[in-house]
């Protein structure tokens, strides 16, 4: 067996919970901004943001929620969100995070799934999480400004002044979903300790200075934002600055007025900077780093947009089961494709798909992980959690890499059948089985198409029906009613069969050579 493991020392992991973590400084920086509201300019103070936590954990105890009970969170990015997902935590509660893109649909999903008995949001989602309040066991809506339901500044009251206890390694702190590397979204059952050390491990990679001005766009329900944009800088002590939607322009004038230092971004965005003649119109030689993650990331334009602005390059790799970061690039470690190394703590092997067996370094192979960062497993389906974590703690990503000499890791391929449209999964198993419940379509296969912008775009292969009239406006109208706006296909195409193998897995490698 061939285990690579990190360069840095395994980190020590603070006996806390993700909210005493993260608030360890809080007091002691007093009137410092911890958020930064883009749109308003509202600004909430360290002390005030630490001061809010304990007072709403308070109020939610004062009811009766803690341990046992899940509240699920619908909003944008704004610093009610931090304040609503901490409280929850500090209470003893679990909190899963919702997607404000979903429709009714999805949302009550997930609420039955996960369990959640009532829903936090705001008045733009209010009808969405009052429709999907009627298919679930949710009982009580909480609007977060303006809106018809419980006022959420009403869930206040006298400061709790500790953690509820919980065991920090077997607690669900949060319950994100995720497509895993196939399939339905499923409810990714986090610790305390997995999300605290995952944060321990990526600290070793990315050094922080005291005045960070951070741009916080990846979305909050997100692992990604959550950990890195959330909690990460708020322990760190930077300034966070909330946007509920990504806009060029804004992004633009909000980096040159507050002097944003850190641009943690996706793929698209990044494009934009390297390509975009409105950049050239902004002041942003305050940024010292533009960091890139959830989807892969070509050289020629990370390296393009860090030269426009005059600033360091990183990428970063991991999954919503992960906590989610396993590999990032150091300071001054940035090497063109690469997702960096081994974060602190994090063991890899790369494993031969056709043999399954330890392919070498510089050869091809699946991605094991194994760390303190591996999630507690999928809620409510051990036959996931099994399939995707093995029986020595292996978490299987299903994405190909290569390990090169100096311990930099390659995505090169793909075992899942995920689609990756501007940072989001797509799991093309949900958009078959509803592209099968149209009665006018008899099969269907659906992949993802590499696209500059996009990163990938999802492509329905479509049967249809003897005598059928639907074209390809009316599949995608069909599939538009049932998903959000980052699942629907964007292309379709009519076959007369799908190529199947003989146990009847869609081949989606022909479908990918047409």
């Amino acid at each position: 067996m061939t285990v690579y493991t990190s360069s840095r020392p395994d980190p020590v992991v603070p006996d806390q919970s993700v909210t005493e973590y993260i608030l360890a400084g809080a007091a002691a920086r007093g009137d410092r901004p911890a958020l930064i509201e883009g749109a308003t300019g509202r600004v909430i103070t360290y002390a005030e943001l630490n001061a809010r936590i304990h007072s709403l954990a308070g109020g939610l105890a004062a009811r009766g929620v803690g341990p046992g009970t899940t509240w699920a969170l619908l909003a944008p990015n704004l610093p009610e969100y931090v304040i609503a997902f901490h409280g929850l935590a500090l209470c003893g509660a679990t909190t899963t995070t919702l997607n404000p893109t979903y429709g009714p649909e999805e949302v009550a999903t997930q609420l039955r799934d996960s369990g959640a008995t009532a829903i936090i949001t705001v008045g733009l989602f209010l009808e969405t999480a009052n429709e999907a309040a009627k298919h679930s066991d949710v009982q009580e809506v909480i609007v977060i400004g303006p809106g018809e339901g419980t006022p959420f500044s009403s869930l206040f009251g006298e400061p709790l002044p500790a953690q509820v206890p919980v065991d920090l390694k077997d607690h669900v702190v949060v319950l994100p979903y995720s497509s895993g590397t196939t399939g339905f979204p499923k409810g990714v059952m986090l610790t305390h300790h997995n999300l605290v050390a995952n944060l321990e491990q990526f600290f070793g990679h990315m050094s922080l200075k005291d005045d960070e001005v951070v741009f916080a766009v990846l979305p909050f329900f997100h692992i990604y934002g959550m950990q890195i944009l959330m909690n990460a800088m708020m322990r760190s002590g930077a300034t966070v600055v909330t946007v509920p939607r990504f806009d060029l322009v804004q992004m633009l004038e909000l980096t040159q007025s507050h002097g944003i230092t850190r641009l943690f971004l996706v793929p698209p965005i990044v494009l934009a900077l390297a390509k975009h003649p409105l950049i050239d119109q902004y002041d942003l030689s305050s940024v010292r780093q533009i960091f890139s993650g959830a989807a892969p990331l070509g050289g020629d334009v990370a390296e393009a947009a860090a030269k426009r602005l005059g600033c360091s390059m990183a990428q970063g790799y991991g999954m919503t089961e992960l906590s989610p970061v396993t590999h990032s690039i150091a300071e001054g470690e940035y090497r063109a494709g690469s997702v960096g190394t081994l974060v602190a703590g994090t063991e890899a092997r790369l494993i031969d798909p056709e043999t399954g067996t330890d392919a070498f370094r510089g050869e091809r192979g699946e991605i094991w992980v194994r760390g303190p960062q591996i999630m507690k497993g999928y809620l409510n389906n051990p036959e996931a959690t099994a399939a995707t974590v093995d029986a020595q703690g292996w978490l299987h990503t299903g994405d190909v890499g290569v390990i090169d000499d100096d311990g930099h890791t390659f995505i090169v391929d793909r075992l899942k059948e995920l689609i990756k449209y501007k940072g989001f999964q797509v799991p093309p198993a949900e958009l078959e089985a509803l592209l099968l419940a149209e009665p006018r379509i008899v099969d269907a296969a659906v992949i993802g198409v590499p696209d500059d912008e996009a990163g990938e775009l999802p492509k329905a292969f479509v049967v249809r029906a003897p005598g059928a009239d639907i074209d390809a406006a009316g599949v995608q109208a069909f599939v538009a009613e049932h998903v959000a706006s980052y699942k629907q296909v964007r292309i379709v195409e009519f076959v007369e069969s799908i190529p199947k193998s003989a146990s009847g897995k869609i081949l989606r490698r022909e479908l990918r050579a047409r």
